[in-house]
């Protein structure tokens, strides 16, 4: 993809302005996120290796990717594969996810919780393997 320059953009409307809004994000992504532990890192490592193979075995009936009930907002996230695997990768890396679009009005038919995905492969390897 290429890069736009930024003299086609649009001026910055807040450029200048030390009560730019967009300061304390930016000031977030100086900060280094808190290492993660061996533990921490295992388990997302886990959760990339498991993820590969919950998409390998719904994406091509349709599943879009999973659903997360959130404890803070009561609200459900729905995360595309692409999107979530990306989260895991940025939180290996940098310790912390940095804040992403949620899923454009997305369908609740499509997206299914991890503990579907992870008793949908368990399924799967219970059939293939009583053959």
């Amino acid at each position: 993809m290429q890069a736009v320059p930024h003299d086609v953009l649009p001026p910055d409307p807040f450029a200048n302005d030390p009560d730019d809004p967009a300061r304390e994000i930016a000031a977030l992504d100086d900060e280094p996120g808190e290492p993660i532990s061996a533990d921490e890192r295992a388990e997302l490592l886990a959760d990339l290796s498991d993820l590969a193979v919950y998409q390998a075995l719904l994406a091509p009936r349709g599943v879009r990717g999973i659903v997360v009930d959130c404890g803070e907002c009561d609200q459900p996230h729905y995360h595309d594969w692409h999107l979530l695997r990306a989260s895991l990768e940025q939180l290996l890396a940098d310790g912390r996810m940095r804040p992403h679009e949620p899923a454009f009005d997305p369908n609740p038919s499509d997206y299914v919780s991890w503990d579907y995905c992870r008793g949908f492969a368990d399924g799967v390897t219970a059939t293939e393997s009583a053959y």
